[in-house]
């Protein structure tokens, strides 16, 4: 099926023409013509499965053309980045029509967000914070309402902003569409949607719960005191285009990026400590190649549009199992291929069974060749009962990049 006999308007459908869109996703096919039609619509759907324009061409098309009454498009975003990506792919989507779109979003100042949003916008993308700040400031109003979309729900959920995004509905009119899209739908954001929608209907697409077979990923498992000799290391014998490096606090992208500027890498950091500025000159450099490594928190695991990268490195490993899949998606995107590699250290071993649980399969342990490994019981063959590092008798098997230890194996 086309976009043409989705019923999007004609300039809507100029404008996915000159996208270079061909047909539509799954998602979007579901998803489009369930918003036309005026349903509240719940996608639970992953990064890369095109859900921004199964949202934002149907709210265009029923928006027609600029109204300066006030904003009557809102969409809500955890991070600026993904903010800032989704209004870019909307002005995109409406270049041949006037329809004006605003985003807002926290790290930079009022002026422009003032501006526009005094002149009239139909389209507000936005953060909850600086959301919030203008409610409260008076410079927007959400009283003109029609659509209504809550994209990245859990993840808005695991940053705190669950009690904001209540508070920014209350201010939308009762009388609106509303879509939420979300990974995975957890008590709480079950708890949102019986409050915040009506009769909703639910579209799940691509609920991945493995990793791509384009991304071959192994675990190295080290004691906690050579961690970053570790990455240092395989960052030497890793021959790599460009590499995420995965931490789980904003101080410790900050320690490992500064580690890696001093042996000489060409490094940028991401994370919500950064200022706006500096987060946009980091992705930028990044996808331009000024940077050969970004140093970041799980704020680059969803939904930016990050090409082309070659390895991505869990520096500590997830806490999540659902971040698992989302951060080792940033390689091996587009059916190329992709190399994931996590770090495993003793008390670490909690979280990779629960990965492995929740993808069915078991990650490969591998051991560098000629690295001074120190010992961790990660090495020793594991008593019963407790949590195991390596099945078994584990003898070291020959892969790619290292030593794969297996039950019983040989070396060869």
């Amino acid at each position: 099926m086309s976009f043409s006999a989705l019923g999007l308007s004609e300039k809507i459908l100029e404008g996915v023409k000159a996208m270079g869109y061909a047909e539509p996703t799954p998602i979007q096919l579901r998803a489009i013509p369930l918003i036309l039609s005026g349903k509240d619509v719940i996608g639970s759907a992953q990064t890369g499965t095109g859900k921004t324009a199964a949202f934002a061409l149907p709210i265009l098309s029923k928006l027609v053309a600029h109204n300066a009454v006030g904003p009557r498009a809102l969409i809500l975003e955890p991070t600026r980045e993904l903010a800032a990506q989704v209004e870019t792919s909307v002005r995109d989507y409406a270049r041949f029509t006037d329809l004006k779109t605003t985003v807002v979003f926290g790290g930079v100042g009022y002026g422009k967000q003032n501006d526009e949003l005094k002149a009239g916008t139909d389209t507000v993308v936005a953060t909850p914070g600086r959301l919030l700040d203008h409610l409260q400031q008076g410079t927007l109003r959400l009283d003109k309402v029609e659509y209504l979309v809550l994209d990245e729900a859990d993840r808005m959920l695991d940053m705190g902003f669950l009690p904001d995004v209540r508070h920014i509905v209350e201010k939308c009119p009762r009388a609106r569409h509303t879509a939420l899209f979300s990974a995975t739908v957890p008590p709480q954001i079950e708890t949102l949607i019986q409050w915040a929608m009506h009769s909703p209907e639910t579209i799940e697409i691509g609920a991945r719960r493995t990793p791509a077979e384009t991304v071959k990923h192994v675990i190295y498992p080290v004691s906690d005191s050579q961690k970053t000799d570790l990455l240092l290391e395989l960052l030497k014998r890793v021959n790599y285009d460009s590499v995420i490096i995965f931490c789980r606090t904003k101080h410790g992208a900050d320690r490992i990026a500064h580690t890696l500027k001093r042996e000489n890498h060409a490094v940028c950091v991401l994370h919500s400590n950064r200022t706006q500025r500096e987060r946009e000159q980091a992705l930028e450099g990044f996808r331009n190649g000024k940077f050969e490594v970004l140093v970041a928190t799980d704020i680059a695991a969803r939904g930016l549009d990050i090409a082309d990268v070659s390895h991505v490195v869990n520096y500590d490993v997830p806490q999540h199992p659902e971040d698992y899949i989302h951060r080792i998606g940033r390689t091996g995107r587009a059916e190329a291929k992709g190399d994931a590699f996590t770090i495993m250290i003793a008390e670490d071993a909690a979280h990779v069974f629960a990965i492995e649980r929740f993808i069915s399969q078991k990650i490969p342990r591998v051991k560098l060749e000629n690295f001074d490994y120190r010992y961790t019981a990660l090495f020793e063959e594991a008593k019963p009962g407790a949590p195991q590092g390596f099945p078994g008798k584990a003898k070291a098997v020959r892969v790619r990049g290292g030593y794969h230890f297996a039950p019983g194996g040989r070396r060869r």
